[in-house]
């Protein structure tokens, strides 16, 4: 009975050296943002540390795209993970395994990873995800759409003051109309192409259609100020001003989030649309207080010209009296 207890306990040890033990690793996430994605593979006790009686085996799906034979320092990669590249290859002595791959090449599934030391085998096995994650966080994206909200609300209600308050052509009112219809609908399409989880092209396009048509406001804003004052007042040149210069910080801010992910200068985009809707508050207020103001005056530069139109016949009366 001690024998057969003896010989059972032998054989469990000898099993029990037999298998290498890889750390356990259930779920690996990617994200657009990472150029690389590294699936792990740890072996926590080998024996001899020699890469010689190494073999390594990659799969996907029970289909090997990646091996290495230690004793012939041979690599296998398969034509569709070209990328397949030891985290460290000098490591593997010390059991690191990871595998790591191109964004592109790493596509979602379930991966294994099988090691080989002289007669010692030892297996683990993981899901690649992709995960939810989005260019910009949450609420950089509810500001950015937010602002360039408020500017087109403002332009558009700026609109309303004017020409509730003086006489505008209907050619001058249709090209102001069809302007901020245009830059609604384009903004419209960068916002769905940009509120879009993921660091691709089409964010990319999103957000610069949120921001580079925003230009139009510049001369649309001159404009309107146009329609109110013949000679404009230097607030007015100001108030372009200041929308002129939150229009280049906005650009800036978009050409230095566009190549990075996470985006690292979001806050000089968010600050220079911030700007342009603070400079259109300030036009809608100066416009409406201005207008306000001359409701039973003639506007600026008209003060001057209805005098002089009514002096010819005020010479005139004054000759016909004069005669008689």
């Amino acid at each position: 009975m001690w024998l057969l207890a003896a010989s059972v306990l032998l054989g469990a040890l000898r099993a029990g050296s037999a298998q290498l033990i890889l750390t356990r690793t259930d779920v690996v996430e990617k994200n657009d943002c990472n150029e690389t994605v590294v699936l792990p593979c740890f072996v926590t006790n080998l024996r001899e540390n020699n890469e010689n009686v190494m073999f390594v085996t990659w799969k996907k799906e029970g289909k090997v795209i990646f091996s290495f034979h230690g004793g012939r320092k041979e690599f296998y990669r398969d034509g569709d993970f070209s990328s397949a590249k030891f985290l460290s290859q000098a490591d593997l002595t010390k059991g690191v395994a990871s595998l790591v791959l191109t964004t592109r090449q790493a596509t979602v599934g379930n991966y294994s990873c099988e090691v080989t030391e002289s007669n010692r085998e030892g297996e683990t096995k993981m899901e690649l995800r992709q995960s939810s994650g989005s260019w910009f966080l949450l609420v950089e994206r509810a500001i950015i759409i937010s602002l360039l909200c408020i500017v087109i609300i403002l332009c558009a209600a700026q609109l309303t003051v004017i020409a509730l308050k003086y006489d505008i052509e209907s050619q001058r009112k249709v090209c102001i109309i069809v302007t901020v219809v245009i830059l609604a609908v384009v903004a419209g399409v960068g916002t769905a192409l940009f509120v879009q989880d993921g660091y691709t092209a089409l964010n990319q396009a999103g957000l610069g259609l949120i921001v580079v048509p925003a230009v139009i406001l510049v001369p649309l804003q001159y404009f309107m100020f146009g329609i109110v004052f013949d000679s404009l007042p230097h607030t007015t040149l100001a108030l372009i001003g200041l929308k002129i210069l939150g229009y280049i910080i906005a650009v800036v801010g978009f050409a230095l989030c566009v190549p990075a992910c996470p985006p690292l200068h979001a806050s000089v985009l968010i600050a220079g649309l911030a700007i342009m809707a603070t400079a259109s508050l300030l036009s809608l207020v100066y416009v409406f207080i201005m207008g306000s103001r001359m409701k039973d005056h003639p506007r600026p530069g008209k003060a001057v010209e209805e005098p002089l139109n009514e002096l010819p016949s005020y010479v005139m009366r004054k000759q016909n009296v004069h005669r008689c």
